[in-house]
């Protein structure tokens, strides 16, 4: 899955904001676009077995005995994603039915996070049940932070709880980057362990791995640099 970060910022014409996010931002920005353009490089490199994204995917579950996970086509660029209530591995039409060394790279990737969920991999299992507290954190602070600006009486208690609430969300996105990089890693383990790429083909989806990699690196620097500003503004 690819995380969108906490929501839209209320403090944008702030001049502190802007000094503490800005550099993030930009690079924010750099890992999606480093991310496309390296899933559209390897995208136009065909992979020596010949196999779509689904097919290795199918190939490397039923190796690995994951026979009751099932894999889905599904629209959008880069949507794909493993969800574990449902067993379901859910690949975008590109890597679905591409056979390039990126769809066989992302759809390898969704599928270690499916090796991760058998294995019961703490933090994949910690993520999965600490997201309902992430999602309604990563929108509850923006309401509390602009709730301590318009009611000043309150201003002390709401901004401790738009510091907590948002604290939430960062940590769940620290927690997302080990989910992340382990699955890129066993991806690519088992790709040339099973032969099914080679040496140097290994080469060109550990790059679409480790660019899709750093959007989670930009969305937890973002996280964290957002609690700094609240900290730093609730000591004023």
């Amino acid at each position: 899955p690819i995380d969108q970060g906490a929501s839209a910022d209320p403090m944008i014409f702030d001049p502190l904001y802007l000094i503490l996010i800005a550099p993030v931002f930009v690079f924010a920005l750099w890992a999606s676009a480093k991310t496309k353009s390296t899933f559209t490089k390897f995208s136009k490199v065909g992979s020596r077995v010949g196999l779509t994204g689904a097919q290795v995917a199918r190939k490397l579950l039923d190796a690995d005995r994951l026979t009751d996970v099932t894999i889905e086509r599904i629209p959008g660029q880069l949507s794909d994603h493993y969800d574990p209530k449902t067993r379901v591995l859910r690949l975008s039409e590109s890597v679905h039915d591409g056979t390039s060394l990126a769809a066989i790279g992302v759809a390898a990737h969704e599928m270690g996070h499916a090796m991760q969920h058998a294995d019961a991999y703490k933090p994949l299992v910690f993520r999965q049940a600490f997201y309902p507290v992430a999602a309604f954190s990563s929108s509850a602070w923006v309401w509390l932070f602009l709730g301590g600006m318009f009611l000043p009486s309150l201003r002390g208690p709401l901004m401790i709880a738009a510091i907590v609430a948002l604290s939430l969300y960062a940590f769940f996105a620290l927690v997302t980057l080990p989910v992340e990089y382990d699955a890129s890693n066993r991806a690519l383990a088992i790709l040339e362990g099973s032969g099914t790429l080679s040496s140097e083909e290994i080469g060109g989806a550990s790059k679409v791995l480790r660019a899709a990699g750093l959007t989670y690196v930009a969305s937890a620097a973002m996280a964290l640099m957002q609690v700094l500003y609240l900290v730093m503004r609730a000591r004023e």
